[in-house]
């Protein structure tokens, strides 16, 4: 571990660095001000494939500021809002129509990224959803404008059986190496799949059901998307987080919103590159500065979270959100006509370290709007069934090291990895398909990670401290404590992404099954991938394939 890490910092000081150039800071821009935007949904009819392109297009993210380039599917960030029924398969055909130079720093040290593969490169991946490696978007299945393609081969189109239940799903773009650039050029979008069960639960829907994707952002003065090379950082270009000073949803900087005084259900996702976000509703004036306690708002009703549905509705005044999760909330607004509330954050960055800009403002919502009508949505005391997986069914436990690298002088990363593995490496995870495991993430880091694994939905079973020193000494394991139970809102529920505390074992159960239907014969080896879904570590080793065996 060390000796690589070593190279790959000795390394960069001697690589080529492009040249880049940025427009000058905005400074603060003023919160509240610009509507949100919903972005448009497409609700694909059975058999149709469906047009997706990757293409430069003209973005306004704040009242104040120009338009700008900016990199969207169908032109627009977020992309459109899938929208699907559970058993209506889908295909798509991604097009990408970008142009082959990039308008952020790439960085030639990144594996993937070197100076031999095309700068400008995508492949879509659908997050959360139970599909066939081919139409996954293994980020080794990048293509590019002209014509070029990575070493592993993907669907065209890609294929999605939506065979799952109703939850909130996204995509973004995946290719290997450059990942954190493209997402943050504008590459992402919402996936939704509906099923009569959700359906049956009336809750609120149409014009009151809005998504609501969090990503923060840098700009400068003539509205571009600024994302600034490190300044002495263990790489030429790469970071190794990405902190932006302004926080926009769906695509608008600090917005608004009107809305009525009843029940809304908002889809939220944290598309960040590396900010977690503690969020708080607070009571406010109307130009949106706090004047009052979060138990003095309406709570967060939470209703799913990355995988579906939970049993029952949790009440909640406070949200701790990694990049890569859902969360499925109601907020009634039904009492507070006329009044105003801030959503606002204050995670320290990096999350729990901090150190770096934590700006506060994400949204403002104003109960301005009249009732149209009566409010006939309902939020029930029961949701859907759920039942646990036994861990005595497991066949077996694999005990996953999550570790970084730094530079002995500041403590800069220059490289993470997995299982002290390298992306390249050969594969050491190949569950049997249909087997069931439990993961458990050693994180011997100072950050937190959100760890994602492709194709499988798990559960959390717990946390537990353990004596990192010893571990990474001699690979034993030794805790410090006992197993603490999962947040309530991990337990009793599904999950694609979960935060891994520094110092901690985090276990996650999962049944590693192939998509319903599959055609698989002995023997037969099924891709996918595992990583951290901050961006920047992502993109620099902290990822890893895996195998399902059939």
């Amino acid at each position: 571990m060390q000796s690589s890490g070593m190279n790959m910092g000795q390394n960069a000081q001697h690589a080529s660095v492009p040249e880049f150039h940025e427009a000058q800071p905005a400074g603060p821009l003023a919160s509240y001000v610009t509507p949100l935007a919903v972005p448009l949904v497409i609700r694909p009819q059975p058999g149709v494939t469906v047009p997706i392109r990757m293409v430069p297009f003209q973005h306004k993210a704040h009242h104040d500021l120009p338009a700008a380039t900016m990199w969207g599917y169908n032109g627009m960030w977020p992309g459109p809002t899938f929208e699907v029924r559970k058993g209506q398969p889908l295909s798509v055909k991604w097009s990408n129509q970008l142009p082959t130079k990039h308008f952020l720093p790439i960085d030639y040290t990144i594996h993937g990224s070197e100076e031999t593969v095309p700068e400008v490169r995508t492949v879509t991946h659908v997050h959360g959803a139970q599909v066939l490696p081919e139409s996954d978007g293994y980020p080794d299945s990048w293509f590019t404008s002209d014509g070029k393609t990575g070493s592993v081969a993907a669907a065209n189109p890609t294929h999605y059986p939506n065979d799952q239940s109703a939850r909130s799903l996204w995509y973004h773009d995946h290719a290997l190496g450059i990942t954190r650039l493209n997402v943050y050029a504008g590459l992402a979008g919402f996936y939704f799949i509906r099923d009569n069960e959700e359906d049956a639960l009336n809750l609120p829907s149409g014009p009151y059901e809005i998504p609501l994707m969090i990503q923060d952002r840098k700009f400068g003065v003539d509205g571009s998307l600024l994302y600034p090379p490190a300044k002495n950082g263990t790489h030429p270009m790469w970071m190794q987080e990405f902190f932006g000073d302004t926080i926009c949803v769906n695509g608008k900087a600090a917005p608004f919103l009107e809305v009525e005084p009843r029940k809304y259900r908002f889809r939220m996702v944290n598309g960040s590159n590396s900010r977690f976000y503690h969020l708080t509703l607070v009571p406010a004036d109307a130009a949106g500065k706090p004047n009052g306690r979060p138990v003095d708002a309406p709570p967060f009703r939470q209703i799913g979270t990355d995988s579906g549905l939970l049993p029952a509705p949790l009440s909640m005044h406070y949200l701790i959100f990694s990049p890569g999760e859902r969360f499925d909330l109601v907020i009634d607004f039904s009492d507070f006509k006329g009044e105003n509330f801030a959503l606002v954050n204050d995670a320290p960055a990096p999350y729990a370290r901090g150190g770096e800009v934590v700006p506060s403002d994400v949204m403002l919502f104003k109960v301005t709007k009249p009732l149209s009508g009566k409010d006939s949505s309902s939020l029930l005391d029961t949701l859907v069934s759920w039942t646990p997986l036994d861990p005595s069914h497991a066949v077996r436990e694999r005990t996953l090291a999550l570790t970084e690298m730094d530079r002995p002088s500041d403590g800069y990363t220059m490289i993470g990895l997995l299982g002290q593995k390298h992306w390249d490496d050969p594969i050491t995870e190949d569950p049997k398909a249909g087997s069931m495991e439990i993961w458990s993430f050693a994180n011997t880091t100072g950050d937190v990670h959100p760890m994602h694994i492709h194709l499988v939905q798990f559960q959390v079973l717990n946390r537990q401290t353990f004596d990192v020193k010893t571990y990474m000494q001699t690979g034993k394991l030794v805790f410090t404590g006992i197993p603490m139970p999962p947040e309530s809102n991990e337990r009793p529920a599904w999950k694609d992404t979960i935060k891994t505390y520094s110092g901690y074992i985090t276990r996650v159960i999962a049944r590693f099954d192939l998509p319903a239907g599959t055609q698989v014969n002995p023997g037969d080896e099924f891709r996918y991938v595992w990583h951290c879904h901050v961006l920047e570590h992502e993109d620099n080793e902290m990822m890893r394939p895996y195998k399902i065996i059939a």
